[in-house]
């Protein structure tokens, strides 16, 4: 059966993503259009370039994702140096390893740019910073006078998951002026409304993976120091405005994840986190498809259930 696909943010929790469409690929379900942001447009965008749920998992199985963290080398290795490149290109890590990365395993399905992959297969967020807007990535790119068709999915996985001030913003050129780039989850980490048509109907039925458990069960944040803030910040601005639109429309086609135990920047996972990770996506899944009535009709009342 087709559907269509929405997958949420979440970094190296992602993982239980995989696990979920392991699930929903062995019961039948094929992906006909998928949308994501961040870490759920890594897995959104491999799924669109041909990966399959075995293949996604032994490709990140094997890789060391520590390896994907660049921090600038200077001549001067003194500690605050990294805080003096924090200030000035505004990130930790230069995001050029984890871009390469993102470029060969799509050359290896003969993917390079949004023209390989059939029109409207494929919806990535990202958040545009200078002009204050969220783009919708391949669409609003002709805004910036930039073609779809040529632009490197590589590029704009990239973009989706410039996390702020760990990795460096990218940077645009648009109109002899620069915009800066980062992680789509600032303005949307989970764009369940990418695929409502104005009747109400759907196209086919939408099912979307989300790392949470539902919105009435988000634990709030303990903020005790200027770290917790942050995250708390962050982590507000990632969910507040699509948890008001999950909170309007019915949740029966979501399936929650609840991650709580696990660092979306995490990189030193070792088997046994990643394992478990991928076990919460499969369990999750299991439980929910064996009540889930895909429907095109996101206005019909329906049963809702939470993943817990």
């Amino acid at each position: 059966m087709l559907i269509d696909g929405v997958f949420s943010g979440g970094g190296l929790k992602d993982f239980a993503l995989v696990g979920a469409y392991q699930v929903i690929e062995e019961k039948g379900f094929r992906f006909q259009r998928l949308a994501g942001t961040s870490a759920g447009a890594i897995l959104a965008c491999f799924i669109a370039a041909g990966y399959t749920s075995k293949e996604i998992e032994v490709m990140l199985d094997d890789q060391d994702f520590q390896t994907l963290l660049d921090p600038r080398k200077t001549i001067l290795p003194l500690p605050i140096m990294k805080w003096f490149f924090l200030y000035w290109r505004m990130g930790l890590y230069q995001g050029k390893a984890l871009e390469q990365w993102f470029m060969k395993k799509l050359a290896a399905k003969g993917v390079y740019t949004f023209g390989d992959l059939p029109q409207g297969s494929l919806k990535i967020i990202a958040s545009d910073l200078t002009h204050g807007k969220m783009l919708v990535l391949p669409d609003d790119l002709e805004h910036y006078g930039i073609s779809s068709e040529t632009f490197p999915l590589a590029r704009a996985l990239r973009m989706s998951c410039g996390i702020p001030f760990f990795f460096e913003p990218v940077k645009l050129n648009v109109g002899g002026g620069k915009a800066i780039v980062v992680d789509g989850g600032v303005l949307s980490n989970f764009p369940l409304w990418l695929f409502d048509e104005p009747d109400g109907k759907r196209q086919r039925p939408l099912l979307g993976l989300k790392i949470s458990c539902g919105h009435k069960e988000a634990r709030g944040h303990k903020i005790d120091n200027a770290l917790n803030l942050f995250d708390a910040l962050f982590s507000t601005m990632k969910n507040a405005h699509d948890e008001k639109y999950i909170s309007r429309k019915h949740e029966k086609d979501i399936i929650f994840i609840p991650v709580d135990d696990t660092s979306a920047t995490q990189f030193n996972l070792n088997e046994e986190m990643k394992n478990a990770l991928i076990e919460k996506g499969r369990s999750s899944a299991i439980h929910f498809l064996k009540t889930w009535s895909p429907t095109t009709d996101i206005k019909t009342k329906q049963t809702i259930y939470h993943i817990l």
